[in-house]
């Protein structure tokens, strides 16, 4: 893109989605890595870790930490996280029928397709992830992180705009990170939601089940799955996080394919976006306008 830029703007632009999908295969080996999973060795798998993270803006250590917990408590009602991630939390149908008319407009825009797939991913990895405001004070290794990752980025891209002019950095960056973000929160949201997916109380859950019936199974053509790192097996990933990316297939057609796991085709994951909300009473998810009717009725 940078090569092409002196001859056409738009030129380099039509590089951008593909150098985006290169941008997410990157996430995933970063994502690899902070489940010790893509190397044997500690180390390298923190080395690869770090670099991948000047790539994809998101400190690594942080997220790392984030992440894990993400993987205590996915799809267990009780321990919900705090709601600041929007793509791994849901409401119930009742505690969305108990908010404030203000409220439940609020939680209906930040999770309205657009809103929350389009507009809301670069401005996360831009600036939601340059400050460690939703880390305790013990965190001290993520949140140091955060500003050498802020620092290394400044030294980067400063370095590149006083190379090449930062006109042409911004024409090449910002396409392939808005896009590469996009696709990118695209795919972790559609893993825990659709018609298919559960939620459960603690009471009832445990980490298989929840692997098995509360994350998806999202089939791919070839090319997207190798760009996507293979995490559409997510229920392979989810039920044991230090399998790699190049294993989760072979797991899958070993192991789990007779599984009744929650399918999603590249189609029904655009569709599993509006599955938002939980009701529990008839154990599904839902979206707004039905939740609408059903609080009518």
């Amino acid at each position: 893109m940078y090569l092409v830029m002196e001859l056409s703007f738009w030129l380099a632009l039509a590089f951008a989605p593909l150098a985006a999908g290169f941008l997410v295969r990157i996430f995933i080996l970063q994502h690899d890595c902070g489940h010790q999973a893509f190397f044997r060795a500690r180390w390298a798998n923190d080395l690869v870790g770090y670099a991948c993270s000047l790539f994809t803006l998101t400190p690594y250590p942080a997220w790392r930490r984030q992440h894990a917990g993400h993987h205590g408590v996915w799809n267990d009602l009780d321990r919900r996280q705090s709601g600041a991630d929007i793509y791994s939390h849901c409401l119930t149908l009742e505690e969305y029928a108990a908010l404030s008319r203000r409220r439940r407009w609020l939680h209906r825009l930040t999770r309205h397709p657009l809103v929350a797939n389009l507009v809301l991913p670069p401005l996360v990895f831009t600036l939601l992830y340059r400050f460690p405001f939703d880390m305790p004070a013990s965190w001290r290794l993520p949140r140091r992180a955060v500003h050498l990752t802020n620092l290394a980025l400044l030294v980067a891209f400063g370095g590149l705009g006083l190379a090449l002019g930062f006109g042409a950095v911004a024409a090449v960056q910002v396409p392939v990170l808005v896009l590469g973000s996009i696709a990118g929160v695209w795919l972790f949201a559609v893993q825990h939601r659709g018609a298919g997916v559960r939620w459960s109380r603690h009471r009832a859950w445990d980490a298989t089940s929840a692997a098995l019936r509360s994350a998806t199974y999202l089939k791919l053509p070839r090319l997207l799955q190798w760009f996507t790192g293979n995490i559409g097996f997510h229920h392979v990933h989810h039920l044991n996080p230090k399998v790699p990316n190049y294993r989760l297939q072979e797991c899958h057609e070993r192991l789990l394919a007779d599984y009744d796991v929650p399918r999603l085709s590249l189609r029904d994951g655009v569709k599993a976006l509006r599955f938002v909300l939980w009701d529990e009473r008839r154990e599904r998810m839902v979206t707004f306008r039905e939740a609408d009717r059903i609080i009518a009725a």
